[in-house]
């Protein structure tokens, strides 16, 4: 797998469990004489209140490139146009949106899926008084290595379907529960068959057998793990914080995952200052995730980089954590992503929707902001230039809302909104 590829197989089809709420949102909006498969067909949907297609010389100049009464055409697995309806060509096929939103699929860009166990627990105690601390990943861990890889699919494939039936049509997901050569080997495996946005997190922290000698963890990391791991990445991740890997740990993992053709991530000044941000820019890292704790010179250097901010606040949520200042980056001219950080123990959200509403709300974002973070941002996090957006020769990736504006997601939160959802031209809810 190479950094040149596409993003993601297949999805999933809607959970068969899903509630009848869920079933009846699938059919809202309607499609009216389907002439051909999506491989070969050409769509028109039509009657779109605004679209959000990411593109401000397609639209009304904003970031957001919104377009009033819009259509948009998809031919195959691509957007072919977008404009005012009342332009628009004539195709096969064609879905009246009855005056909904529609605006790019959510491109969730952290994630941690492949895991076994449930960590209720620790939840329960930790919104009873007691912090968060990284050490409640070794329950997961042991959780993880007991599991069979059938049941490890069925965990992935489960929280696929429910974060598509929320919007979500690209995701990143990494390893980090397995801690051993083969565990962690195996959980790529898993997840490269859902995407093709993998990450190899072997230094989510150091393995319990590992404790008293973090020196040879790293060793292994860098050596035997990886040579095992590189085939089935993408990605190398580390998490650079107190109680994880320290700053010369971190570059030692994420070199030598450069070395074997990885792109590296980090996850930086989550629970304290520290190096992890700076190190992210020095590399070149696509993404800094959580950017919680931040100084003067981490906010510059991030502003004067490639390297995303991706902000996750589902974890400061689900922590009662501090909220990052998504408006000190934005002002500083940072390029700001949202995503779920699903996985768990700190953040166990596949909702997209939750997020942008949370960022509004408790992160001095606007919901404009909040989307395109939530699409665009993504799609920079992970290098991308052919999903996050509605423009010709993009990934025909969109998501029907239950409502006239992508506003809606911030003024409405916790209601289901999202009542179609079209992935590579096809739709799927």
């Amino acid at each position: 797998m190479t950094p040149g590829r596409s993003s993601e197989r297949s999805a999933p089809d809607p959970d068969p469990t899903a509630d009848q709420a869920t079933k009846d949102a699938m059919s809202n909006a309607t499609t009216v004489s389907p002439a051909h498969s999506a491989s070969t067909a050409s769509t028109l949907i039509t009657n779109i209140a605004a679209l959000v297609t990411n593109d401000p010389s397609l639209g009304d100049s904003s970031p957001l490139g919104l377009i009033q009464d819009a259509a948009v055409v998809i031919e195959g697995d691509r957007i072919a146009w977008t404009g005012d309806q009342s332009k628009a060509p004539a195709t096969d096929n064609r879905v009246d949106a009855g005056g909904r939103a529609v605006l790019p699929g959510f491109v969730d860009s952290h994630s941690h899926l492949v895991f076994a166990g449930d960590r209720t627990q620790e939840f329960n105690a930790r919104m009873s008084g007691r912090p968060y601390s990284a050490g409640g990943i070794r329950t997961t861990v042991a959780a993880t290595r007991a599991a069979t890889d059938e049941e490890l699919e069925a965990n992935v494939t489960r929280y696929l379907a429910e974060a598509l039936r929320q919007g979500t049509t690209t995701f990143e997901t990494k390893s980090g529960y397995g801690l051993t050569t083969h565990d962690e080997s195996r959980a790529l495996r898993v997840a490269a068959r859902h995407t093709d946005e993998v990450t190899f997190l072997g230094a989510h922290i150091v393995a319990p057998e590992f404790a008293e000698d973090p020196a040879a963890y790293v060793a292994l990391v860098t050596g035997e793990m990886l040579d095992a791991c590189a085939p089935h990445a993408r990605w190398i991740d580390v998490f650079c914080e107190k109680g994880a890997f320290d700053g010369d740990q971190a570059r030692a993992i994420l070199t030598a995952g450069q070395a074997r053709g990885l792109h590296p991530r980090i996850h930086a000044n989550q629970l304290s200052y520290g190096p992890g941000v700076r190190l992210a820019v020095e590399l070149d890292a696509a993404s800094a995730d959580h950017c919680t704790h931040l100084t003067d010179e981490d906010v510059d250097a991030l502003a004067n980089s490639r390297t995303v901010a991706t902000l996750l606040p589902g974890a400061e949520f689900s922590t009662r954590a501090e909220w990052p200042d998504a408006r000190r980056l934005l002002d500083a001219g940072a390029t700001v992503a949202l995503s779920t950080d699903c996985n768990p123990g700190s953040s166990f959200t596949s909702s997209v929707p939750f997020c942008i509403a949370l960022a509004v709300r408790d992160m001095g974002m606007t919901p404009d902001e909040a989307v395109w973070s939530a699409t665009a941002g993504g799609a920079a996090a992970l290098r991308r230039t052919d999903i996050g957006r509605l423009t010709p020769g993009a990934y025909a990736d969109l998501t029907l809302l239950d409502a006239p504006s992508h506003v809606h997601l911030a003024y409405r939160p916790g209601v289901p909104l999202v009542t179609g959802v079209w992935r590579r031209g096809e739709r799927v809810l």
